[in-house]
């Protein structure tokens, strides 16, 4: 029973545990961007049910702690069993040491790791069996290195978790288990974002006070070594407990089931959260969500996709009127949300020419990216396609020959590219542009002297911009119509740019001077675009990949998918507005209608100026899965939950022109059957057509 006494390491460590997830609850409570208030009963639920969630996870967690209290023990380094143990940590670093064992048939860091985990070991137990003298000294050493490295990670874990909420309003999902595959880049960001070497610096101090305070509280621990009858009594214990913890770890997880995302999000364990996210990261649709029988499903999209046929979304698209073979520049924006520019209430005058192109373009007003990753806006400008459940299509293994937007150009012999500033390899981009016929041109494409400034994304708009004129000028001079889509970069944490281009320093790395840079770089870019001989024959799309923030009250904010559409071309594109409600994955369709491609699709997105044309949007984070229609939010979720939101217009006081974006979403009572059947049918189809190579050219 001794390791559940106050003077026993495990119980000081699930202590500090426990009060660490108090005041992080606390801290996120009162974050700037948890927009919500609390019942008294979702705050007792809130810390009550997230104590104990706590502590079932730090029983699970501490196991390894647990088995090196277990161990601890004088009768190993007795003869002959002191001199056994070591041969063998010695025989066992040999054979890593041979360059010949199982580790160097797995490659990468893991060989070193193991000849230095073996090395140290071997070491420490050899002076602690040949000079017993130290032995206690040694002991007491480990110990503390131990208790540090615990309580390092609590810490560590609970700025982490800080910083994500920061980010993205929410304990850790699927974005984290990205961000920890793409190491360098996100190691890169956060050295740029933050103040690391202070930062560090505090965490390491108060790992260390804490680390003392907790040493000097359960040295007598080591220095009286339980006896075997006591550690029989502590391994029953602890398993009965492990066994409970993985028990009601689940069971205390349903119990995060408020109407508040942010009071759910807060009674959630963030551990526990990634490692749901890391074995979820691809969510079979059927096994998790709604279904219908699948002939009901496609016979329902049929009603909002006319003449599709056989189970599948493909039809035949035609125009009385020539086809156009315009060039076409596609221009993703990173993380600009609709709330930035003044035509949506923005008061910072912070996108001064992107609100000036506006009025010289078809203006889409009322559109919703469909989700809050780049590579889900990527995916719905390239494949037309709602967005899956878990990952990305660009992430997928089969994720190549697909029917997309470039396979459409390519057939019409246009030369086809991905521009991208930073690193294609991050997020899986030149691995699913290249596999779909793309030519790329990243950072990698660039010389020394054509980057001016660089941050970890990559090289800053501007130094993009020149790059995509100078391809474009090369590309013209071929006679070969081009398709060239470019990724920008800057409008994204470190938010930082090259000085003296606005009136907002690049040190103070804010988000408002992040938007205003990339309205700068693309003021700069129509400026040299206007004086290539190509450009009176282009076509320029200018969208937003995502939202900057996704965070709300409830599961999909609807305000916060709104983003900035248009198609500007003068000569050819009439300026005007388009209010129809619709998707991001309905742009590129609607650009093939004004240019009159004639075209077998299979497409989900639609053009929005067809008489057959229904008003929708699709809106979605990697489990929750949304429509918008009939001023109704229809969300499916795994489990088979489904919930549905009146969405109620809050802006209707704003004038001169301004286009209202927020609503109140109230829970409805009464549910809208057809809608929930509409929605399961979007996404169980397109579920459906990419399991069975479908939506394959």
């Amino acid at each position: 029973m001794q390791l559940f006494k106050k003077n026993s390491p495990f119980f000081n460590l699930s202590f500090f545990y426990i009060i660490v997830n108090i005041l992080l609850r606390i801290v996120l409570t009162f974050h700037p961007i948890t927009q919500s208030k609390f019942t008294f009963f979702e705050t007792l639920k809130i810390f009550g049910f997230g104590l104990l969630s706590d502590l079932f996870i730090f029983i699970l967690c501490s196991v390894f702690l647990w088995l090196y209290l277990l161990f601890l023990s004088d009768n190993k380094y007795s003869r002959p069993y002191g001199y056994i143990i070591f041969g063998f940590f010695v025989v066992i670093f040999i054979y890593i040491l041979s360059g010949k064992s199982i580790l160097h048939e797995y490659g990468g860091s893991l060989p070193e790791i193991g000849l230095a985990f073996v090395g140290i070991k071997t070491l420490l137990f050899g002076l602690m069996l040949f000079l017993p003298k130290l032995r206690s000294k040694i002991r007491l050493i480990l110990f503390s290195l131990t208790v540090f490295i615990f309580v390092l990670l609590i810490i560590q874990n609970a700025v982490s978790e800080f910083f994500f909420w920061n980010e993205f309003g929410v304990r850790y999902n699927f974005i984290a288990v990205d961000y920890l595959i793409y190491t360098t880049t996100v190691i890169g960001n956060i050295l740029e974002s933050y103040p690391v070497i202070p930062l560090f610096s505090v965490i390491g101090i108060v790992s260390l006070l804490v680390t003392y305070f907790i040493v000097k509280r359960s040295k007598n621990f080591i220095y009286s070594i339980p006896k075997f009858n006591d550690k029989l009594k502590n391994f029953g214990i602890y398993i009965v407990l492990f066994l409970i913890s993985l028990v009601a770890i689940p069971i205390l997880a349903k119990q995060q089931n408020s109407q508040n995302t942010f009071a759910n999000n807060l009674q959630a364990n963030g551990v526990y959260n990634f490692y749901l996210a890391f074995t979820n990261s691809e969510l079979d649709y059927k096994t998790y969500y709604k279904t219908l029988p699948d002939n009901e499903a496609f016979s329902i999209l049929e009603n909002q996709i006319p003449g599709i046929k056989d189970n599948s979304t493909q039809r035949l698209v035609t125009s009385e009127s020539q086809e156009i073979h315009k060039n076409v520049v596609l221009i993703t924006i990173e993380s600009y949300s609709a709330s930035f520019m003044n035509e949506y209430g923005g008061k910072d005058n912070i996108t001064p020419f992107l609100d000036s192109l506006a009025t010289q373009s078809l203006q889409f007003t009322n559109l919703y990216a469909v989700g809050n990753r780049t590579v889900r806006g990527l995916e719905a400008v390239t494949l037309c396609l709602p967005p899956m459940a878990g990952e990305s299509v660009l992430k997928r293994k089969d994720n190549k020959s697909k029917y997309s937007t470039g396979s459409l150009f390519k057939e019409r012999n246009y030369s086809v590219k991905f521009m991208y500033g930073g690193d294609s390899y991050f997020d899986n981009m030149g691995d699913f542009f290249s596999g779909n016929g793309y030519d790329i041109v990243d950072k990698k494409s660039f010389k020394p002297e054509e980057i001016s400034f660089a941050n970890i994304w990559g090289v800053c708009d501007d130094d993009m911009y020149k790059k995509a004129v100078n391809v474009m000028n090369e590309e013209s001079k071929a006679n070969k119509s081009f398709f060239n889509h470019i990724m920008t970069v800057s409008n994204h944490r470190p938010f930082t740019y090259p000085d003296g281009k606005i009136d907002i320093a690049s040190d103070k790395k804010s988000r408002k001077g992040g938007v205003k840079y990339t309205d700068y770089a693309l003021r700069n870019f129509f400026k040299m675009a206007e004086k290539q001989p190509w450009f009176k024959n282009t076509v320029f799309v200018i969208l937003a990949d995502h939202c900057a923030s996704s965070s709300g009250k409830t599961e999909l904010p609807v305000e916060k998918y709104r983003i900035p559409a248009m198609i500007y071309s003068p000569g050819f594109i009439t300026p005007s507005r388009n209010n129809t409600l619709m998707s991001q994955i309905d742009v590129m369709p609607t650009l093939f209608s004004l240019l009159n491609f004639k075209y077998e699709s299979k497409f989900y997105g639609q053009n929005v100026f067809s008489k057959d044309y229904k008003p929708r949007a699709l809106i979605a984070t990697y489990q929750d899965l949304g429509l918008i229609k009939d001023d109704v939010l229809t969300i499916i979720s795994p489990v088979k939950k489904v919930k549905q939101f009146k969405l109620l217009l809050k802006d209707n006081h704003l004038s001169d022109g301004k286009i209202p974006i927020l609503y109140d979403e109230k829970i409805m009572k009464q549910p809208r059957v057809d809608l929930i059947n509409e929605t399961i049918s979007y996404y169980q189809t397109a579920a459906k057509i990419l399991d069975e190579k479908k939506y394959d050219k």
